[in-house]
This record gives C-alpha cells, structure tokens and sequence, in this order.
C-alpha cells in the first residue's frame, strides 16, 4: 500500500514534448512509472520516449485510462491545464512548476475539491512511492521502500532525510513534497490523514520550514486525530523576520510563523521535533 500513487498508477505528462517534460519522462519510465500518455496541443500524433502525444487531457483519457497527471508548463499556462485536467476527471495532479499566481492556485484548489480530485503543489518535487513509481523530478536512487511516510515542504531535505534514514535501513512508504509556496493546493493536515488511513505507513516525518502556519495546522490535526507517531524537524531555526529564505512561503512575518511557534505546537501535540536533520533517523529507529 501507499497514498497517492503506486505502480499501477496510469500517469500523463503535461508539457511532455517541452526539454524538461521528456528528460523527465524518461527518468520516471526508467524508475518504472507506468506512463501511458503526454498531452502538448498542437504535437498530437508525435511520441516521446514510446510514449504517444495527444492535443488534449480528454483525448489522453479516453485512449489511455490515464488517471494521474504531472505538469512541466510554463506558470502562465497552468490554469488552463489545470481546468482542463479538472474535466477529463483525472483524479490526482502534480504541480512541478514554480511562480504560479496565487489567485490561480485559490481558483484551480476550489475548483478541485468542488469535484473531489487531489493536486499537489505548485513549486513541488513531486511524488514517490519508493520501489514502484514516481511522479516529478526526486531521484529515485535516495529512497527505499519501507513504512515511514514524509511529508515536505523542501525538496532538497525531503531527499537528504529519506538518505539519512535509508542509511539505517529505514524505507519509505511514499514521500510527498508538498510544495514551497504560501499558497498549496494539499495542506498538511490533510496529507496527514492519507498517512493515518495507510496500513503500510507506520511513522510519519514532517519537514517543515519557517513562514506560514502549516506547521501549526498539522500540530493540531495530529493532538486530535493521528493515532500513529510522527517526527518533525524546522528548518531555518534562525531566520530572520522578513527574509525569504529559499522558498516564496519560507519568510517570517510580525512574528508569525517561527520556527520556535512551530516546534512548539508539535511538542506540546506529543511530536518528536529533531534539533538536527540527521536526529530524524535517530529517533525514527526509536519509534519503530
């Protein structure tokens, strides 16, 4: 089992005949991805990487049974795309792109769950599934399969950590990167409870960063639902207020969200906060 995606997830790559779109559609067919279309108007009837290309999300669905998407589009394009791939009824889309609006995020996430489909990102490295599928850009040679969950607001982390744990022998169950902007389209909480309902996660591991108030949603969805243990480590402990730091959502504002306010509300949630980033496999092989 796993949340999101698994091997027999039927993936379509939007932007797929773009340089990024076929590097990184060969990269997700070698790692076993099982792709079955690309969507670039204009380039239908081409391939890439065996991979046949259609004008539109519809036409990818109706000949292919795709079911899950994954963007390389220039930000300016990801609106339409996204209320495109809305329509054709694909039920979970990834968001590669960085510096899309935030007023086109708002509009694509409300839109989204009016028709129940899952997005993930923008600004994000992706999905993966460790062992069977990715959908994004992670390399797939940092992760093991196991039973620890994690969720990222770093894409850089998410890899080092998942590094650190498979070290000591500890594998993931899926790996989501949830995406670095103020504004995503999954929040935490609710990438928390996909884990709960997971039988083969058994440990989650947040990693957070300064900026927003995830964090601290996620502190409380854990102190009311969560049944199962979960580690954080907060990245930019020392920050300083009104400095972006890496990412458009990892700026401290009037004081609000600090990484002190954040390993704080997960303390008192009952969360293992690491003060280190290799501390997170240390206590990770405690929990289990």
């Amino acid at each position: 089992m796993s949340i999101l995606l698994n091997r027999e997830t039927k993936v379509l790559v939007q932007g797929i005949t773009g340089k990024i779109g076929r590097v990184q559609t060969k990269w997700m067919l070698e790692y076993g991805t099982r792709i079955v279309a690309g969507v670039t108007p204009g380039k239908g009837g081409e391939e890439v990487e065996g991979v046949p290309v259609y004008d539109t999300v519809a036409e990818a669905v109706s000949k292919q049974g795709a079911e899950a998407s994954v963007f390389f589009v220039p930000a300016g394009a990801v609106k339409g795309a996204a209320l495109e791939t809305i329509e054709a009824g694909i039920g979970l889309t990834v968001v590669i792109t960085e510096r899309v609006p935030v007023h086109d995020v708002m509009e694509i996430r409300a839109r989204a769950q009016e028709r129940g489909v899952q997005f993930v990102g923008p600004n994000t490295p992706g999905i993966i599934t460790p062992g069977e599928a990715k959908i994004g850009i992670m390399p797939g040679t940092t992760f093991i399969p196991g039973h620890i969950g994690i969720i990222s607001r770093s894409g850089t982390l998410s890899y080092e950590l998942s590094a650190d744990l498979a070290a000591v022998g500890l594998g993931q169950s899926t790996v989501v990167g949830m995406g670095g902007d103020p504004v995503v389209f999954t929040n935490m909480p609710e990438l928390l409870e996909f884990f709960e309902k997971d039988p083969n996660t058994e440990l989650v591991v947040i990693i957070g960063e300064v900026g927003g108030a995830q964090e601290e949603k996620a502190a409380q969805f854990i102190a009311q639902q969560m049944t199962k243990p979960v580690i954080a480590y907060i990245a930019g402990l020392n920050a300083p207020e009104g400095k972006r730091m890496g990412h458009a959502g990892a700026i401290i504002q009037e004081g609000m969200g600090t990484p002190q306010s954040k390993i704080a509300a997960f303390r008192e949630a009952g969360v293992s906060v690491a003060e280190y980033p290799l501390e997170v496999a240390e206590l990770a092989r405690k929990c289990l």
